[in-house]
């Protein structure tokens, strides 16, 4: 049977994030364990969670101690990780679980990174904001089509991950959701494995966006350029990668790059 942790980076989502636990529970046939990650104790979706991992064993909380964020979050959340396959999804119910078991079918046969496509033949986005669409859809296509990394949706925060290749080239992004296009672009100039699967991703319904767009639009550029270019070895990838987490950085203490 195919083992999987799902990780879930949750920020003040209170009883928002019941009915997303509850459908993943029901969806997920492979063994699984899921992990919630937040920022602190004092978060309004630690009551909701513990309740719930009272009554299934298979759910977790886990305080991240890396650093505010979801990128933080989500590398906690990785290297907790107790099987194989890691699948990232959101907090906000926009996923379909139902699609986890198939992900990570993927990972199983080689591929190491798995991504849920809304913009592949028979995928689709519903709702949330036209600007941050269009320049998802026009990234996605892009990359997809030249520089040839394996998905239309390589910005999707919905993957699947072989979990020893995540540790092996470790996530160099500290704040927001650019995780699944830096992860992406690593496998591409390694040339590794990228597969995809449509997704159908709706728009939340309950609670606000944490999305902040403005804030990591260049973030997610620096690993969009990334991803063309010629094969790397695992030390290159690791020292350009280095090279883009330090601008990052910079940009977020304000320093000129």
């Amino acid at each position: 049977m195919l083992a999987v942790s799902v990780v879930i980076p949750a920020y003040m989502e209170g009883d928002a994030i019941s009915p997303v636990l509850v459908r993943i529970l029901e969806a997920v046939e492979s063994d699984l364990e899921v992990l919630v990650v937040v920022d602190f104790e004092n978060d309004s979706t630690v009551a909701t969670v513990m309740d719930h991992a009272r009554r299934d064993p298979r759910i977790r909380l886990l305080v991240n101690t890396f650093g505010p964020g979801p990128a933080n979050a989500i590398r906690y959340g990785i290297e907790r990780a107790s099987h194989p396959i890691c699948v990232i999804t959101m907090a906000d119910g926009s996923d379909d679980p139902r699609q986890i078991d198939a992900l990570a079918r993927l990972v199983e046969r080689g591929v190491v990174v798995a991504a849920a496509s809304r913009y592949s033949a028979g995928g689709q986005q519903v709702g949330g904001p036209m600007v941050k669409g269009v320049l998802s859809r026009s990234a996605g296509r892009s990359l997809g089509r030249f520089a040839r990394v394996g998905t239309f949706d390589a910005t999707n925060s919905f993957k699947a991950y072989s979990t020893e290749f995540v540790r092996s080239v470790g996530i160099h992004s500290r704040s927001g959701f650019e995780i699944g296009l830096e992860l992406t672009a690593k496998a591409r100039r390694l040339r590794l494995p990228v597969a995809e699967l449509p997704t159908i991703w709706l728009d939340r319904t309950l609670g606000d966006s944490n999305f902040e767009m403005q804030k990591w639009v260049v973030k997610y550029l620096r690993w969009y350029f990334f991803a063309f270019g010629p094969q790397l070895t695992s030390d290159e990838v690791a020292r350009a990668a280095d090279r883009i987490a330090l601008k990052n950085t910079d940009d977020r203490s304000g320093a000129n790059v």
